[in-house]
């Protein structure tokens, strides 16, 4: 503004002497110099009193999905609801209406328009109160901008007097499209809520850009009397309002006569008003990280979002008290967020529902083996099929059991994986290194927190750790992104994170192996999956129930679903497979397609198909047919076929090639001091790992075993094995209980033959264990057949089968 009074002065100066014009009016100096006065008083009082123009901050805050659609809106600290909108974001109707019911003159007057000011005055000489009002839009945006603490504003001459004066003062310092952009936010709607927008959305449930001719004739007229005229309230005095303005419309010739009537047909429309509410905890986070931002576009598709949000609620209704969920959906290519629920029902205090369980430290159960596969398979460890060992084991004390507390004896890695299978998962972390995981999993997003003074170590991937589920889902969709891995975006200004978790070749042999595992309760070869998307997905439970983990990728998008209680008490006989896996499966299968989404995907050059040997593990063509007992398909990376693990801690030899004499007509091994001469010949056996050995076909047992020494040969070492024979029970044997005794039946069993730690089994699970010949109770209480195996850490094992009547 002072930039223009200064030109007005200098316009209106006397001219200096040099310029100095004849004039016979002596006047022309004093008004003059009275014009100047006038214009620094005017400049003088509008340093004295500023336009209190509103401040960024001074906002309502809205989150808005993708698309421009409200999913919450924070009042400002008054509490006021004020939507920020621009004048080309408003439907143009409503503009029309706007500027010729209210201000025709509005881009020609410099404030005020004194035609208007003189008729109205006129008439509040002549009949002393306010007929009509001589305001223009930039009189009521100074109005506004004055507004009293209470609100309420007097009628008096001299409180127009002042809205003209900030008229011309908000004129000389803001252009036309400003003040009515400070119109559009800021016109009163009735109660707290504020500005076209929050109208448009609160009374008619849409956008300000979509009104009809008779919504943008009702929002133009509703500030001048917004709580007479609520269509919330006063549906019948809003219509009389709305169609005064429609007739006025067709008066002026904007709108034809039969646009009025059409519109006036239109009724008014009364619903309850409330709040946007979608996405409701992603809308306070991402408040909180721009703080001071009037609109924030979030990544969400709002039609997905609302379509997830009930079926969550509907899908977990009738769980437990105090339970929660989370569901994040995240877009492969970018990496946005599509749909975010953060708790089963926001605001629900039962079930805490104001804690955000997307960004809340979980034990991830499971869910982090994958990625230990997938490390594993770039170190050169394993390949898709390599032998593994599902048997009670030891690794420095730590003996870890699976889900079901039933063992599997020699699995490929594909079928572990698959399986979940937790001792060849820490078995193969310990060669990993949990430090060396930890490390890497970190640098490709996933930060796991651990106890304070705790390190990595092995129960880390069944758990023993806290992880998030957002970092989860961003490491999940290196899988479906060739191994890079990223941070989940949540607005489109959010920085692209990417980091590579593991190869292209690992990724794809990964997620070939996870998309291979079938639905809970379906076969591969019995449903048709041409119409549905293939999805790689695993689940994870955490120890005692606390969290139950589905996470699933297609080729575009990544599901992860948390099902647990935010304050971290167990909940019973909730887990992975059973409570989060067919929530998750159901959003995968809404989620929009392409065509192709379900037909599989070449390897990199870098992943090859071979066939391979167990029990050695390694390429069938490098070895004798005699060596080969079990032969599979096998995805191997950059050429590496790496051998079967040697064993760890057991007193047998590793698995591996066995080369011995025998004598070539008795078969018998020969050392390298014996009595009698032998003709001799070459023998090589393949050895499978000891511990596998009760889970050997009786053939398979045989072609590992090493032939007897012959008897004038002296010992050479091999062989030396334990022989382990049960004691308490014979084989074959019936037990029933007592006559009248409804107690099982209760055997005392000893394992003799060793001196380690022996491992019980009934039925391939694990029901307890003893050391050396110390005896070991247990009730046998299921009628039927049994199988009990006594399995010493040296590999030497017994087993006997029994039968329990009922």
């Amino acid at each position: 503004m002072a930039l223009k009074v200064l030109s007005l002065i200098r316009r209106f100066a006397p001219p200096s002497p040099d310029g100095r014009r004849k004039s016979w009016r002596r006047i022309l100096p004093l008004l003059r110099w009275g014009t100047v006065a006038f214009l620094l008083s005017l400049l003088v009082l509008d340093f004295a009193f500023p336009l209190p123009l509103p401040e960024k901050r001074d906002t309502s805050t809205l989150v808005v999905a993708r698309d421009g659609t409200p999913l919450r809106a924070f009042a400002d600290v008054q509490g006021v609801w004020r939507y920020p909108i621009r004048p080309e974001q408003v439907s143009p109707l409503y503009l029309q209406v706007l500027l010729n019911y209210e201000d025709r003159w509005f881009w020609r007057h410099p404030g005020v328009n004194p035609v208007s000011l003189l008729r109205a005055g006129g008439q509040w000489l002549l009949r002393g109160h306010i007929v009509s009002g001589g305001s223009t839009l930039t009189m009521q945006v100074a109005r506004i901008l004055d507004r009293p603490a209470d609100g309420r504003h007097s009628r008096t001459p001299w409180v127009k007097l002042k809205q003209v004066l900030r008229a011309l003062q908000l004129e000389a310092h803001l252009s036309k499209r400003e003040i009515l952009a400070l119109y559009l936010q800021r016109a009163p709607f009735g109660g707290t809520i504020e500005g076209v927008e929050t109208a448009s959305r609160a009374y008619l449930g849409k956008p300000a850009s979509r009104l009809s001719r008779a919504e943008a004739a009702l929002l133009t007229v509703l500030p001048q009397a917004p709580s007479r005229w609520r269509p919330d309230r006063h549906p019948d005095e809003a219509r009389v309002a709305r169609d005064k303005v429609l007739d006025r419309m067709a008066e002026l010739g904007v709108w034809t006569p039969a646009q009025v009537r059409d519109a006036k047909v239109e009724a008014v429309v009364s619903r309850s008003l409330h709040a946007p509410l979608s996405a409701a905890l992603l809308a306070q986070r991402l408040r909180g990280e721009h703080p001071g931002s009037a609109r924030i576009r979030s990544t969400i598709d709002a039609g997905l979002q609302r379509t997830l949000e009930e079926r969550v609620a509907a899908y977990f209704s009738d769980l437990p008290p105090r339970t929660s969920a989370a569901l994040l959906v995240v877009d492969n290519a970018t990496l946005e967020a599509r749909a975010y629920v953060g708790s089963v029902a926001f605001g629900d205090k039962a079930r805490l529902g104001d804690v955000d369980m997307v960004q809340a430290w979980r034990s991830p159960g499971s869910t982090l083996k994958p990625f230990l596969y997938g490390i594993a398979l770039d170190d050169g460890l394993i390949h898709s099929e390599s032998l593994l060992v599902d048997v009670p084991q030891s690794f420095g004390g730590y003996r870890p059991g699976n889900f079901n507390a039933a063992f599997n004896g020699p699995v490929g890695a594909a079928e572990a994986l698959r399986l979940s299978l937790n001792i060849p998962a820490v078995d193969l972390l310990d060669r990993v290194g949990p430090a060396r995981f930890s490390a890497r999993l970190d640098n490709a997003g996933i930060s796991l927190k651990y106890p304070r003074g705790a390190r990595p170590n092995l129960s880390v991937i069944l758990g023993g750790t806290g992880a998030r589920l957002e970092d989860l889902v961003g490491a999940y969709a290196a899988f479906n992104r060739g191994g890079i891995a990223g941070r989940v975006r949540y607005t489109q200004v959010d920085p692209r994170v990417d980091r590579r978790l593991m190869s292209p070749g690992a990724a794809w042999i990964v997620r070939t192996i996870l998309e291979a595992n079938p639905r809970p309760g379906e076969r591969n070869d019995t449903f048709d999956r041409r119409g549905r998307p293939r999805v790689a997905w695993k689940t994870g439970t955490s120890y005692g129930f606390r969290d139950a983990w589905a996470v699933g990728g297609t080729r575009r998008y990544t599901v992860g679903v948390w099902v647990g209680r935010p304050d971290g008490t167990p909940l019973p006989g909730q887990y992975g497979a059973v409570t989060a896996l067919p929530l998750m499966f159901e959003v995968v299968d809404s989620l929009p397609r392409r065509r192709g989404d379900n037909v599989p995907r070449p390897p990199p050059r870098s992943v090859a198909d071979i066939e391979i040997c167990w029990p050695l593990g390694i390429a069938a063509d490098a070895q004798p047919a005699s060596l080969c007992q079990r032969r599979m398909r096998a995805w191997t990376l950059d050429g590496v076929v790496p051998t079967t693990f040697a064993e760890r801690g057991a007193r047998l030899w590793n698995a591996g090639r066995e080369r011995f004499d025998v004598d070539a007509a008795t078969g018998e091994r020969v050392s390298a001091a014996c009595s009698l001469p032998h003709e001799t010949s070459s023998v090589e056996i393949a050895r499978w790992p000891a511990l596998a050995s009760p889970w050997l076909s009786a053939a398979e047992r045989s072609a590992s075993r090493l032939p007897p020494l012959a008897d004038d040969c002296m010992a050479d070492g091999r062989g030396a094995a334990e022989e382990l024979r049960i004691e308490g029970i014979n084989d074959r044997a019936t037990l029933a209980r007592a006559p009248g005794s409804r107690h099982a039946v209760r055997l005392s069993l000893r394992a003799l033959g060793t001196g380690s730690k022996v491992q019980w089994l009934l039925d391939g699970r694990r029901i307890g264990e003893s050391r050396g010949s110390a005896s070991f109770a247990h009730d046998f209480g299921d009628a039927g057949d049994h199988t009990l195996t006594a399995l010493a850490e040296s590999g030497a094992w017994a087993s006997l089968q029994f039968r329990v009547l009922p």
